[in-house]
């Protein structure tokens, strides 16, 4: 476990000083921080010089920890190369394996149609079919439990047993929370890429978003996980899967003619074109043109620039 941890440090170290020159994309990584006493989150990963066992009765042997028993959720498809115990902060414990798959195994049948989607709050999702996603705002429903959770903590002494205690409640519940959010995400990321051969979505400006007023519904919604789970699936399964540009106006074009009405506040839901006299709802009408721009840049290639025709995004 401590040649693990300093090999992760390593990692840690040559992220952050490859942001500093450039060598690595993305947000700037910061250096390595000593583990926080607070932080309740545990994790000890074992490699194949470990010499960590599968057994035939479905335990595990873990080097100086012995035989675990572990509620399996699925057969492991190969031999694992390593094995992470991870005990969070609610006090669950759950086991991880890296294993290797054949890509091919996951491919689903070719499927006709595609969709677009117009992520939201008032609904979670609204599609190009007309069809939409009910948003179940589990954190919402839950935030009654989570305070009276949250005021019976505030109670207890520091550094008591009982704080201890509450504290555990407390994170049981925000993981009830998450879980039930994370199940949501999988069952529609699931559904969109089985029945579809191409999924398009827009490109939303979620860390700037949770920065509002709207930033508690922002995190309840979880636009972030929901849209990663769709890009891995859609890889997997052998769809296509198309972010649209996130300056692209889908909801100021008309749909039917491509007429570009301009800007519109947010408290406009419904709209009529002024060339074609079409009415739009203003989530499907997005939806709509979130599919027509993705067709377009299946079309002529993802570096396409978007154009003001048929098929738009939001804001």
């Amino acid at each position: 476990m401590l040649q693990q941890t300093l090999r992760d440090l390593d990692k840690a170290w040559k992220a952050h000083e490859d942001s500093k020159v450039g060598k690595r994309h993305g947000p700037k990584v910061e250096p390595p921080r000593r583990k926080s006493r607070k932080d309740n989150r545990q994790t000890a990963r074992f490699t194949v010089s470990d010499r960590f066992k599968v057994l035939a009765g479905g335990k595990l042997r873990l080097p100086k920890i012995g035989d675990v028993r572990i509620k399996w959720t699925r057969d492991l498809p190969s031999v694992p190369s390593s094995v992470t115990l991870i005990k969070d902060r609610s006090g669950r414990y759950w086991v991880s394996f890296v294993v290797e798959t054949d890509p091919a195994a996951d491919v689903l049948p070719p499927a006709d149609g595609d969709q677009g989607i117009d992520l939201g709050l008032t609904r979670f999702a609204v599609l190009a079919d007309g069809s939409h996603i009910a948003s179940p705002k589990y954190l919402r429903r839950a935030e009654k439990k989570l305070k009276k959770r949250q005021r019976e903590l505030s109670r207890k002494k520091k550094g008591s047993n009982n704080r201890d205690k509450a504290r555990i409640k407390v994170a049981r519940a925000h993981a009830a929370v998450a879980d039930a959010r994370r199940n949501f995400h999988h069952q529609w990321s699931h559904k969109l890429t089985s029945e579809n051969r191409a999924v398009f979505t827009e490109t939303l400006n979620v860390s700037g978003m949770a920065r509002g007023r709207l930033a508690k519904s922002v995190h309840d919604a979880g636009w972030s996980q929901f849209v990663m789970l769709l890009e891995y699936k859609a890889a997997r399964r052998g769809r296509q899967f198309v972010r649209v540009a996130r300056h692209f106006a889908s909801s100021q074009i008309c749909s039917a003619c491509g007429h570009r009405d301009g800007p519109m506040p947010l408290h406009v839901r419904t709209w009529t074109c002024l060339s074609c006299e079409v009415r739009h709802c203003r989530d499907w009408n997005t939806g709509e043109n979130v599919r027509h721009e993705g067709r377009r840049i299946l079309a002529v290639g993802k570096t396409a620039p978007p154009t003001p025709g048929p098929g738009a995004s939001r804001r």
